[in-house]
């Protein structure tokens, strides 16, 4: 792969597996600890989850900072940060003996986990841009399959890795993949973004009233969807053993029902991404937004195979989601603010990701099963689909040329609301 531009992209897409299998270790590592470390950990699967608390709380707040951080010290040397620095706290996470250690060594992974959403998603929309077909909308879904991949894997693997080597192993391992690739990136010669941000077609002036419309919804969708998107990924697992598993000593069995309905949405972001080059944000976000709620209210009470399917279609709406999501952010918000725009987004998004862990935990705690999380769910998944309502539908999205006719248009509009003239339809 010679080109440094497709290089960059590759260990971006890695980081994206990386950064969402991290995060999930615990979700399934939790069952084995119930079973091979009583002593140390307890027997109840609630309070070991919620271990996990302090690593999303770190995610969601140390976004803020990145873009801030990437100015200063290089997306490069950021990059180089999030590799080493995540693949060691996950060594750390399984070396721990007892629940402080181990929820200290996750908070720590947590925050240098932080660092790929703002500076990875900005670094693979700015070579996108750049490149011959300029198809932004392809290479994040490609991207957010790759993401997908890694909470596709973390369960599969861990099971399959704490039922035969012990739950530490299924920390340790990863860590070291995650260390080598960051060994690998410090060995990659420099890449000229701006150079490359040169090469890309200008961005419209947008009609301010139009962005801040597009912004405001995207930040009130990151608090629900980060949320959402979550407690699905950490509660998928345990969901699988109550429903069909059946025993905890199943993990094998619970880590594959929980990938194969995963991987589903790894396909379904692949298809986004190329709908979204082709069709309004909008009108694709829309059906994926009206989905969740029966879903969600359906896995509340729904048991045995039903549940595969189901769970199957709501990992396709919310990772199909996510790409439209990061989508909206390239499409409406200038490259200039993007980075910081994403560490304010992130973050929102990654507080609501933080709740998820103690809120599933508690929920299950009280009432003994998962039907209570899916319907607290459904109730956000409501509001997703209030926002998919609000986001603007505009045909300028895939004609750009035609922002420059819409802001004289604003411009007219406001000027005849001056004097009087009556204002002009507009979407």
């Amino acid at each position: 792969m010679p080109d440094p531009a497709a290089r960059q992209i590759a260990f971006v897409n890695a980081a994206h597996i990386y950064t969402h299998y991290s995060l999930l270790v615990l979700a399934t590592a939790v069952l084995g600890m119930v079973a091979q470390a009583p002593e140390a950990f307890g027997r109840e699967y609630g309070p070991i989850l919620a271990l996990g608390t302090g690593m999303f709380v770190l995610y969601g707040l140390g976004s803020l900072p990145m873009g801030w951080l990437a100015e200063r010290f290089g997306r490069r040397a950021m990059m180089a940060a999030f590799f080493l620095g995540t693949g060691g706290a996950s060594v750390l996470a399984g070396l721990a003996e007892t629940p402080l250690t181990l929820g200290l060594a996750l908070a720590v992974m947590g925050c240098f986990a932080a660092i790929y959403h703002p500076v990875g998603t900005a670094m693979l929309v700015e070579a996108a841009a750049a490149s011959p077909s300029g198809k932004i909308g392809r290479a994040v879904g490609i991207n957010g399959a790759f993401g997908n991949m890694g909470v596709a894997l973390a369960p599969v693997v861990t099971a399959l890795v704490a039922a035969r080597m012990g739950w530490h192993w299924a920390f340790v391992l990863p860590g070291a993949v995650f260390i080598a690739t960051g060994l690998l990136w410090l060995r990659e010669p420099a890449f000229d973004a701006a150079k490359q941000a040169a090469n890309a077609k200008p961005f419209p002036a947008i009609p301010p009233a139009i962005v801040r419309r597009a912004v405001v919804v995207l930040l009130a969708l990151a608090a629900v969807s980060g949320l959402v998107f979550n407690a699905f990924a950490l509660l998928l697992p345990k969901l699988m053993e109550e429903r069909l598993a059946g025993s905890p000593d199943l993990l094998p069995v619970v880590g594959l029902l929980a990938f194969l309905a995963t991987i589903c949405g790894g396909l379904t972001q692949f298809t986004v991404g190329h709908l979204i080059d082709r069709q309004t944000l909008k009108n694709v976000f829309l059906p994926l937004a009206l989905v969740q709620v029966p879903c969600l209210l359906a896995l509340s009470v729904v048991q045995g195979w039903l549940v595969l399917p189901l769970a199957a279609l709501m990992a396709a709406s919310i990772f199909g989601q996510v790409t439209v999501n990061e989508t909206m952010t390239a499409r409406y918000v200038a490259p200039a603010l993007r980075v910081k725009l994403y560490s304010i987004r992130f973050t929102i998004g990654f507080l609501g990701a933080a709740s998820a862990s103690p809120l599933v935990g508690f929920l299950h705690q009280a009432t003994g099963s998962l039907a209570a999380p899916m319907l607290v769910l459904a109730g956000f998944g409501a509001v997703t689909f209030a926002c998919a309502l609000l986001f603007p539908n505009r045909r300028e999205e895939l004609q750009p040329e035609l922002w420059a006719r819409a802001g004289g248009d604003a411009a007219a509009e406001g000027a005849g609301r001056l004097v009087g003239a009556p204002a002009r339809p507009g979407g």
